[in-house]
C-alpha cells in the first residue's frame, strides 16, 4: 500500500520507527512502530507479510501501532483478525494508536477494549466514528488533529474520555457515551457545534479554555463531578437542557456568542457561576440553586422565570434585561448593577457585542418580594401588577423608575401642563390604551394586558410603602400621586370620592404641588381684595355715637352708643386707601385672624369665606413643600 508522510515530528517519534521514505525533506521517514521481527510498519510490510501477521494475532491482544500510517481497509483488517468468534465482535487488549495517520477517517464500531484506545497526536484526514464500543482503561485524543467530525455513539469507557488539546476541524456529536471518568476538552479547538446527549460520567466535564465554533448542547446528561468552562469562548448557544451537575459548575471568565440557557437545571453545590458574558440571554428559567451563589454575568438579558433559590443569592449583572416572573424566593435575593466589566485572574473578561451597560428589571409578576433587594436597577419598563408583598421590596442606590411625559401638552384644543413624576410602566400601557398615546404615554408591549386603575392603585400603594419604610418618603410622594390618580380614574370608586379627589387633585395635586396650592392662594387673595374694594370696604368708617337723657331734677344720666352700619361704597371705590384696607384684611384672613376692619354686609361674608378657604390653602402648599423634604 502507499504509505502518508503526515505523521509527527522527529522529536516526538520515541519508538523505533519504520522510516520507509526518509529524504533531506523527511529526514525521519514513515513514523510507523517497527514490528516484531520485521523492518518496516504493518503499513508498509508485503502482503504475505502482513497476511501472517495478522493471523499470529488473537482476541484479548495488545497492539501497539503508534505512528502508523492507515486506511480503513487496513483498520478493518486488523479489526477482522481481533474478532471473538464467541461475540463476533472484535476484542483487544490496549490499543495504542498514538501519532498514527488515518486516510480517509477513522471508523472503529463495536468492538471490546480490556484497556485503553490511545490516539494522542494522531491525525484523521476525515470522520472519526466510535460507536458501541466497549474500554475498559480511557479513550484518549490528546493533542490529535481531526479534519472532519467526531462521532461517539452507544460508547463506554472505564477511565477518561479525553480530547485534551485536540483539534477538531467539524462537528463533535456524543450520544449515549457512558465514561466512568472525566470528560475533558480541555483547550480544545472544534471548528462547528458540540452536542452531549443521553451521556453519563462519573467524573467530572472540563471545557477549560476551549474554543468551539458552533453551539454547545447538553442533552439529559448526567455528570457526576464538576462541570467547567472557565474561559471557555463558545461563538454559538449554550444549552443546558435536563442536566444535572452533581459537584460545582465553573463559568469564570466565559464569553459566549449567542444564548446560554441553563432552564431546568439543578445546581446543587455551585457558589458561584460566573463572571461570564454573554451576548444574547442567560436563560435561568425553572433552574434550581441548592446552596448560596453568586451570579456575575454581562448579558442582554437574564431570564429568571420560575427559577428557585433555595438559600441566599446575589446577581451581580451588567447590561441585562432581568424578568423574574414567578421567581422562588426562600431567602434574601439580591439584584444588583456592577459598574464595571468584570475581571477573574487579573483579567477582565472581553464583553463582545454589548453596548448599554444599564440592568434593567422587566417583571416581578409572581414573585414574592420579601426577600427582594434591587441596588441601582433601571424600573422604567418593569411590571409590578401580580407581585406578592410589594410593600416589603427593598430599593437601594438610584432605582430609575418610568417618568411621565411632562412639560405643555395639548389635550384637544386646551393646553395641560404636566410636572414630572416617576410612574408605573402600567399606567403608561393605561393611558396610552385610553387615548394617550401621542401624548408621550408608552403603549402596552405586544402579548401584555392592559391593567385597569383599581390594579394599579393597590400597587401604588405598597410601593409607596416600601419606600416609607426605608425612611425615603420623598421617593414615595410620587407613587401616592400615582395611587391617588388611579383612585380617581377608577370606575369603581364611587362619584362622590371621584368628585372630591379631582378637588384634590385640581387644588394641590394630591397635597403634592406646592406651586399649584400657592397659584390658588394667590388667585383666593386677589379675588378677595377685588371684592372688597368693590364691595365689602365701606364708604366712610362708621363713627360712635353716645346718647343719652338727663333727668329734670338731676341725676345719673345713662349714655347709650351706637354705631351706624356701614354705607355701601360710591364713586371711585379702587383707590390706594381702599386697596391698603383690603390687603390688610386679606393677609389677616390667611393666617386665620380677625382685621377688626369695618365691612359691609358683602364684606363681611367675603371675610368669612376668605378666613376658610385661603388659610386651607396656604396649609396645602406647606404640607406639599414638607412632603418634598421630609426625612
Amino acid at each position: 500500500m502507499t504509505s502518508s508522510r503526515s505523521g509527527p515530528s522527529p522529536a516526538l517519534i520515541f519508538w523505533p520507527h519504520c522510516g520507509r521514505g526518509a529524504d533531506s525533506a523527511d529526514p525521519a521517514g514513515c513514523p510507523g512502530i517497527l514490528l516484531t521481527g520485521h523492518s518496516t510498519c504493518l503499513a508498509h510490510l508485503d502482503e504475505a507479510d502482513r497476511t501472517a501477521h495478522l493471523a499470529a494475532l488473537s482476541p484479548g491482544d495488545d497492539i501497539d501501532l503508534r505512528g502508523t500510517p492507515f486506511t480503513q481497509d487496513l483498520l478493518n483488517e486488523l479489526l477482522r483478525a481481533l474478532t471473538d468468534p464467541a461475540t463476533n465482535r472484535p476484542r483487544l487488549g490496549t490499543l495504542l494508536l498514538e501519532g498514527a495517520h488515518f486516510d480517509g477517517g477513522l471508523r472503529l464500531d463495536g468492538a471490546d477494549l480490556g484497556g485503553d484506545l490511545r490516539l494522542e497526536g494522531a491525525r484523521v484526514d476525515g470522520d472519526v466514528s466510535i460507536g458501541g464500543v466497549s474500554v475498559g482503561g480511557e479513550i484518549s485524543f490528546h493533542e490529535a488533529r481531526i479534519d472532519g467530525d467526531v462521532l461517539l455513539g452507544g460508547t463506554e469507557t472505564g477511565g477518561d474520555l479525553s480530547f485534551q488539546q485536540a483539534r477538531i476541524g467539524g462537528h463533535s456529536l456524543l450520544t449515549k457515551v457512558r465514561t466512568g471518568g472525566d470528560l475533558l476538552f480541555v483547550r480544545t479547538e472544534i471548528g462547528g457545534y458540540l452536542m452531549i446527549g443521553e451521556t453519563a460520567t462519573d467524573g467530572g466535564a472540563q471545557f477549560y479554555d476551549a474554543r468551539i465554533g458552533g453551539p454547545v448542547q447538553l442533552l439529559h446528561t448526567r455528570i457526576g463531578g464538576s462541570a467547567g468552562f472557565a474561559w471557555a469562548r463558545v461563538d454559538g448557544h449554550l444549552s443546558f437542557h435536563d442536566t444535572r451537575v452533581g459537584g460545582r459548575a465553573w463559568f469564570t471568565g466565559t464569553v459566549i456568542g449567542g444564548d446560554a440557557r441553563f432552564a431546568g437545571m439543578l445546581f446543587e453545590r455551585t457558589t458561584k457561576l460566573g463572571p461570564l458574558v454573554c451576548a444574547g440571554t442567560l436563560d435561568l428559567s425553572e433552574a434550581v440553586f441548592g446552596t448560596a451563589v453568586t451570579v456575575e454575568a454581562a448579558a442582554k438579558a437574564v431570564r429568571c422565570r420560575r427559577t428557585r433559590w433555595t438559600s441566599t443569592a446575589a446577581l451581580r449583572l451588567r447590561y441585562a434585561e432581568v424578568d423574574l416572573s414567578d421567581a422562588v424566593l426562600e431567602y434574601p435575593v439580591g439584584v444588583a448593577a456592577h459598574a464595571r466589566p468584570f475581571a477573574a485572574h487579573r483579567s477582565k473578561v472581553p464583553e463582545p457585542g454589548l453596548t448599554d451597560p444599564r440592568v434593567s428589571v422587566v417583571s416581578l409578576r409572581g414573585v414574592d418580594a420579601a426577600h427582594l433587594m434591587l441596588t441601582g436597577t433601571d424600573l422604567t419598563d418593569c411590571l409590578f401588577a401580580g407581585t406578592v408583598h410589594l410593600d416589603q421590596l427593598r430599593l437601594e442606590g438610584h432605582c430609575r423608575m418610568a417618568a411621565a411625559p411632562a412639560g405643555l401638552r395639548r389635550r384637544g384644543l386646551r393646553p395641560v401642563r404636566r410636572t414630572p413624576r416617576r410612574t408605573l410602566a402600567e399606567e403608561h400601557h393605561w393611558r396610552a390604551a385610553h387615548g394617550g398615546h401621542g401624548d408621550g404615554w408608552t403603549p402596552v408591549p405586544r402579548g401584555e394586558e392592559v391593567p385597569e386603575p383599581a390594579v394599579l392603585a393597590p400597587v401604588y400603594r405598597q410601593l409607596r410603602k416600601a419606600l416609607e419604610e426605608g425612611k425615603d418618603e420623598p421617593g414615595a410622594a410620587d407613587f401616592y400621586y400615582g395611587e391617588m390618580e388611579m383612585r380617581r380614574h377608577d370606575p369603581g370608586t364611587p362619584w362622590a370620592e371621584r368628585a372630591l379627589l379631582a378637588a384634590y387633585w385640581a387644588v394641590s395635586g394630591y397635597g403634592l404641588r406646592a406651586a399649584r396650592a400657592l397659584g390658588w392662594l394667590g388667585a383666593a387673595m386677589l379675588a378677595t381684595i377685588v371684592l372688597l374694594m368693590g364691595f365689602g370696604i365701606p364708604e366712610d368708617s362708621p363713627k360712635q355715637e353716645a346718647t343719652g337723657t338727663v333727668p329734670p331734677g338731676g341725676g345719673t344720666v345713662t349714655l347709650t352708643i351706637d354705631k351706624a352700619d356701614p354705607r355701601n361704597p360710591t364713586g371711585d371705590r379702587f383707590t390706594g386707601e381702599r386697596f391698603e384696607k383690603a390687603l390688610n384684611v386679606t393677609l389677616d384672613s390667611v393666617v386665620f385672624r380677625s382685621s377688626g376692619q369695618d365691612l359691609t354686609t358683602t364684606g363681611t361674608y367675603t371675610e368669612m369665606a376668605s378666613r376658610l378657604v385661603e388659610p386651607v390653602l396656604l396649609g396645602l402648599a406647606v404640607l406639599a413643600v414638607r412632603n418634598r423634604v421630609k426625612r
